[in-house]
Parts: C-alpha cells; structure tokens; sequence
C-alpha cells in the first residue's frame, strides 16, 4: 500500500520509527516531513498528507503530532479526508471498519512506539464494512461545503 506520513516537531521521532516500521513491511511510504525536531506549524503537514491522499498519489495517511489531536483537526479540513485521532488498535479496527477513515492521527508523546506500529498496522489491514455504515458515511461527506 502506498502511505503519505508526516508529523510535527513532538511527532519527529516516532514518525521517523514509523517510516521504517512501514518500509519494512513493504509498504511505499511518502515521508512529508520535517526532516528533523526543530519546531514546525503542525497544519502545514497535515495539509501535504491529505492532500496526498485525496489526490490519489496515497492510499492512506498517518500523521504524528504531540497528541493526534491537533493534526486531525487540520487534515479534516480537507475536503475529503476522513481522518480519526486514534490511541489503541482497537479504535484503529472501528475507524475503518465503520467510517472508512482514510488518515490516521497517532501521539508521539502520550502513546508507546509499539502501540502505535500497532495502530498503524491495523488501520492499514483492516477494511471498511460497507453495508450499514456506508450510508453513514455518505452523509459525513455530504456535509462537506456546508
């Protein structure tokens, strides 16, 4: 699969764990950045990983920052993006599975290394359920523009 990733200064080392995790498990990874933990504007990343994948050139996006939370926030603004802020693998599972969330947003600073390449793993692998949700999830995105 190909994947877009990027992060924020308090994201940088985790980012960078999670690029090799990625490569290692065969996966075309496009690393957006930083290229070091000097300060950066969290958004300015967010925008390049959703931006990769609404445009097609990536299948998901992971994102790391000090909670999650702010560059979830960022990337859904992007129309198009259905990025969830995620702490366990389970949630990684549900996200997918239930809302077809198309980036991920993981903390570099709350969550262990070994959770997050599990989060990231599960999101990666696990597919969207359709039926039920998918009628959800069409008004989700008919609320974008609104």
């Amino acid at each position: 699969m190909k994947v877009s990733i990027a992060s924020d200064h308090a994201g940088f080392e985790q980012k960078q764990m999670l690029v090799a995790h990625l490569q290692g498990a065969g996966h075309q990874v496009i690393d957006r950045g930083p290229d070091s933990d000097d300060r950066v504007d969290y958004p300015d990343f967010a925008e390049l990983v959703a931006k990769d994948v609404v445009s097609g050139q990536a299948q998901r996006g992971v994102l790391v920052c000090g909670t999650g939370i702010g560059m979830a926030i960022a990337a859904n603004k992007v129309d198009g993006i259905r990025a969830a802020n995620i702490v366990s693998a389970e949630f990684a599972a549900l996200t997918r599975e239930h809302n077809d969330a198309n980036v991920i947003t993981v903390s570099g600073r709350f969550v262990s290394e070994e959770e997050n390449r599990k989060i990231v793993d599960t999101f990666l692998s696990t597919e969207f359920a359709g039926g039920r949700h998918a009628g959800r999830v069409e008004k989700i995105m008919a609320l974008e523009g609104k």
